[in-house]
């Protein structure tokens, strides 16, 4: 199926469903929906980044340190933390993410959503989808600090990362 065809729930202030539509649609028309970020460490503790493909329909071509996406109509943050998880780092029998925090993103200029963010220990062998994921990398945390100055990031991820460095310092 096309990605842009995917039905979503569409979501109000709270959180609460108030309609469907494709994805294509939401993301055409700036409708709030859901998504899901997981920071996925490998055995070592080092962190997963990926540069996305240019083919993405949203942040195409950018570096992300989060794997995970939209939640599909109906499926709970659990359900797609976990489906996205292995979909993006292309393994199966990864643990069940921990969920970490809810935020709502809205970047003022049309893109919001509900982001529940997760972290998840991969000690599999990763093979990531050929066709989201351009180049990707396990690297020491400080090294992932160093480059947030450098490499061009997803915009939500970002916000993400700052709203869990804050949740980590207990802040």
């Amino acid at each position: 199926m096309n990605p842009a065809d995917e039905i979503l729930d569409i979501v109000d202030e709270h959180d609460r469903v108030v309609a469907q539509c494709p994805r294509g649609e939401a993301y055409a028309r700036g409708l709030r929906h859901r998504c899901v970020f997981i920071q996925a460490r490998d055995a070592a503790g080092r962190l997963f980044v990926h540069r996305r493909t240019a083919t993405k329909l949203v942040f195409p071509a950018l570096y992300d340190m989060f794997v995970g996406g939209v939640v599909g109509a109906g499926e709970t943050y659990d359900e797609a933390a976990l489906r996205e998880a292995e979909e993006e780092l292309g393994v199966t029998g990864l643990p069940r993410p921990t969920f970490l925090f809810k935020f709502l993103y809205d970047d003022g200029a049309g893109n919001s959503w509900w982001s529940s963010v997760y972290e998840v220990r991969c000690e599999l062998p990763v093979r990531p989808q050929v066709e989201e994921v351009q180049w990707h990398a396990f690297l020491p945390e400080e090294e992932v600090e160093g480059r947030l100055g450098e490499w061009e990031w997803v915009p939500d991820g970002l916000a993400a990362y700052e709203r869990l460095r804050t949740f980590r310092a207990g802040r």
